[in-house]
């Protein structure tokens, strides 16, 4: 098996089975980076010139966290209002979301609570998400402080951090760190199942579990 480092975890090359298998979803308003956000942590690429999403799109990336090999699936869903019926079917099966705002346009900022409430009446109720205030690079144009990121993202127990898709600026942590905190709990979650069952009937059971493998106990994830 052959890896990579990246930022402190290692990026697997496809082939091997994956502990975890985890789909993520990018939400916000059209313009906020989303696609160059995912492409930028997919392969390391940007495109001022990128056009708006039409419907869905996703890449996929293998990385290996604490030991435990991840396959994420990242879907990139358009954020014009005239796809969101069509989107909306996406959110189905979702255990992770970055939510991203332009912090150069207020507006954007200001659909938050519209796209997360569309996000929780769609997706699974334990689902992981990011607030990501993109495009830090343009400090001059700055529209939304980072002090209300960080307020909006501890009123709605969301992680939160702000990106730069066109330097790289966190792009790298953004997803590890919500790959990394959906890993804990999906761990935790497991190893509670498997404890449980054992005491109720005396013996160990191996549990329902995405993950090919024992999980082991970590330690809750932060931003």
């Amino acid at each position: 098996m052959v890896h990579q480092k990246t930022d402190g975890f290692s990026q697997i090359m496809e082939g091997s089975e994956p502990d975890f298998l985890l789909k993520i979803v990018l939400i916000g308003d059209s313009g906020v980076g989303k696609t160059n956000l995912l492409s930028r942590f997919a392969r390391d690429q940007f495109n001022p010139d990128s056009k708006s999403t039409i419907g869905v799109e996703f890449a996929t990336k293998t990385l290996e966290i604490e030991g435990k090999t991840v396959k994420a699936q990242i879907w990139d869903t358009a954020g014009q209002e005239r796809y969101r019926a069509i989107t909306s079917a996406y959110y189905r099966g979702a255990i992770g979301a970055l939510l991203l705002y332009d912090i150069t346009a207020s507006l954007t900022f200001s659909s938050l609570s519209r796209w997360l409430q569309e996000l929780r009446e769609n997706a699974d109720s334990n689902i992981v998400v990011m607030l990501v205030g993109n495009k830090c690079d343009l400090q001059d144009l700055r529209a939304v402080g980072k002090e209300e990121g960080i307020g909006f993202s501890k009123s709605e127990n969301l992680l939160f951090i702000e990106t730069s898709a066109r330097d790289a600026t966190n792009v790298q942590e953004s997803f590890t760190t919500l790959i990394t905190e959906i890993v804990h709990r999906l761990s935790k979650q497991n190893l509670s199942t498997n404890e449980q069952e054992s005491t109720a009937t005396n013996k160990p059971k191996p549990g329902v579990s995405i993950s090919s493998k024992t999980p082991e106990p970590a330690k809750k994830g932060c931003c």
